[in-house]
């Protein structure tokens, strides 16, 4: 038999320097959480514009997924880490010079097509330079600096905009500097891609369709639809907490409204290792469960007035939205085949994107119309009722729990064989 060529080789730094690369470009995409309403002072514009520069990121990643997803399969992936480096920086560069919207606007997009790249390409690496029995750590370490990079630019940035000068252009600075650091880290990455791999891949610029295997496809849309929802929630979280810290509980703190939007993601990663524990049959009811408490806790949080029914309703989005995600790429990792995993979790992550970045826009409209607290409440009703409506599909499916249960039931065997 052929010998399976060896196992490319780093060190103990390799590793490290990738996770540094993926958590560094995802902390860029955040720093601006808890600064828009520094630039809706400087620049004039409402808070529908927030929403719609927050979507409009969202977007970004979306067109990455589905035009870039496979580049780092064609390509290797250090030019492709590389890439999103060179566009966080640029993204970096371009907010710390702006002067008006479309600034913000240009570089959304940049952070957008940035976290697109680095997110398939440095999962990758880390599972490449993983020996086998090692990949679960590998993908521990990839959520870790997936959520941390998001939980950590936005309180990193509030704490500068809260204590330091300069609150527009500092905390930029230090994500520039951030990002040098990681591009150096790059040295010691080996390229993990077979060189005779990327000189038989052929690299075409076109849009990658949405395919979802029939065989997962009724699991996958629940799951989909479910961690969309707790998306679209931290998304109106990341747009919008700092407006309403300030203007309904008159609350100016940057740094409370970096430590609100840390917590959705954190317990976002919390949620999706808890899935690792939870029977399968009982993660996507609970993950329902958690979408609508949480929807409860905001809009309590916005109809009194009062803070911590907030600070727990972030946590308990998190916990859903991660359990959701978890469920979904599970059954992607038990139920499709290796050469069509990769395309099935762009789209997974197409769909979660996309309810991410819509749903903001329609309560910028909505807040537009009335006012922000009418607008979030409303919003958070219509969380909890599409939460409820895939809970009933859950129990009415037939052959009810146990058919959900028999669905999910190659998770933990799939886990166990990735770990």
């Amino acid at each position: 038999m052929p010998l399976a060529p060896p196992r490319p080789s780093g060190g103990a730094l390799a590793p490290a320097a990738v996770a540094l690369a993926f958590w560094v470009t995802m902390a860029g995409t955040t720093v601006p959480t808890p600064l828009y309403p520094l630039y809706q002072h400087a620049f004039g514009f409402s808070t529908f514009t927030v929403t719609v520069i927050f979507a409009v990121y969202a977007l970004g990643v979306v067109a990455g997924l589905l035009a870039l997803g496979r580049l780092s399969d064609q390509i290797g992936r250090r030019p492709v880490m590389l890439t999103a480096l060179l566009l966080a920086a640029a993204a970096a560069g371009l907010f710390e010079v702006a002067d008006s919207l479309p600034w913000l606007l240009a570089a959304r997009v940049l952070s957008g097509f940035g976290a697109a790249l680095v997110t398939g390409a440095a999962t990758a690496a880390l599972l490449d330079l993983a020996p086998p029995e090692r990949r679960l750590r590998a993908q521990t370490l990839a959520l870790a600096a997936n959520m941390g990079g998001l939980a950590g630019g936005t309180l990193f940035a509030g704490i500068l905009a809260e204590w330091a000068g300069s609150p527009l252009r500092l905390p930029w600075t230090v994500t520039l500097v951030l990002i040098g650091i990681a591009l150096l880290g790059l040295l010691a990455v080996p390229e993990t891609v077979p060189a005779e791999v990327r000189a038989a891949s052929r690299f075409r610029l076109r849009l990658q369709p949405l395919r979802i295997p029939p065989a997962i496809r009724p699991a996958f849309l629940r799951a989909a639809l479910a961690g969309g929802a707790g998306f679209a929630v931290t998304g109106v979280l990341t747009a919008v907490s700092g407006l309403f810290l300030a203007t309904v509980l008159d609350l100016r703190h940057h740094a409370l409204t970096g430590f609100v939007v840390a917590l959705a993601f954190l317990f976002t990663a919390l949620g999706q290792l808890l899935v690792r524990v939870l029977p399968p049959a009982r993660a996507l009811p609970l993950a329902c469960a958690g979408l609508v408490l949480a929807a409860a806790l905001i809009a309590g949080a916005l109809l009194g007035a009062t803070l911590p029914p907030l600070l727990l309703g972030a946590c308990v989005n998190g916990l859903a939205t991660g359990t959701a995600i978890g469920t979904g790429l599970g059954t992607i990792n038990g139920g499709v085949a290796p050469h069509q995993r990769g395309e099935t979790v762009s789209a997974f992550f197409a769909v979660l994107f996309t309810m991410l970045s819509l749903p903001v826009i329609g309560v910028g409209v909505l807040v537009r119309a009335t006012d922000l607290r009418t607008g979030g409440v409303v919003f958070s009703a219509v969380v909890a009722l599409l939460a409820l409506v895939i809970a009933a599909g859950l129990v009415r499916r037939p052959g009810g729990a146990g058919r959900v249960a028999a669905d999910e039931e190659r998770v933990p065997a799939a886990r166990a064989e990735e770990a």
